[in-house]
């Protein structure tokens, strides 16, 4: 394992910092008629997205295990998919803190499932505003997002803003 692949690594598990720093800023304090909430008819709901989100960090771990093969979980409520969120997260970066291989390079892992979460982290946080629930914004290049930090308690925001 070269320096580069080191880097990679140390840059996904960055990146799974930062999504659980923004996962939990979005799912935090949301009220409980939140997750069935839709913008729109057809739309999804933020249980809908947060569940696919725990299908991603599920398929990230196999694929860092060389398993490609993407799975669908069976719909439960919200504070389980939090709990599952949460899992996923840890699974995952306690895989990338370990010496184990990893089977594709950090950045297609990143480009694929981290990427895509990141995406639906934000829709739940555009769904928490239009359902009357918003979140504070805050500068998030000050956020103290740390490696190996991935569960619900995050370090409180350094500046929020309306």
């Amino acid at each position: 394992m070269g320096t580069s692949h080191d880097a990679s690594r140390a840059f996904l598990r960055h990146a799974v910092a930062t999504l659980a720093y923004r996962g939990a800023k979005a799912v935090r304090g949301a009220p409980a008629s939140f997750a069935a909430f839709t913008a729109a008819q057809g739309g999804n709901s933020p249980l809908v997205i947060l569940r696919h989100i725990g299908d991603l960090l599920e398929w990230s771990l196999r694929i860092a295990t060389g398993d490609e093969r993407w799975q669908e979980a069976k719909p439960v409520s919200w504070e389980e998919e939090i709990k599952r969120f949460f899992a996923g997260l840890s699974a995952f970066d306690s895989y990338l803190a370990s010496d184990a291989p990893i089977a594709f390079p950090p950045e297609r892992i990143f480009q694929g499932a981290i990427a895509d979460a990141l995406t639906h982290v934000g829709q739940i946080a555009a769904l928490r505003r239009l359902s009357g629930s918003p979140m504070k914004a805050e500068n998030y290049f000050q956020a103290d997002i740390v490696i190996g930090r991935v569960g619900p308690e995050q370090t409180p925001a350094k500046r929020e803003f309306d």
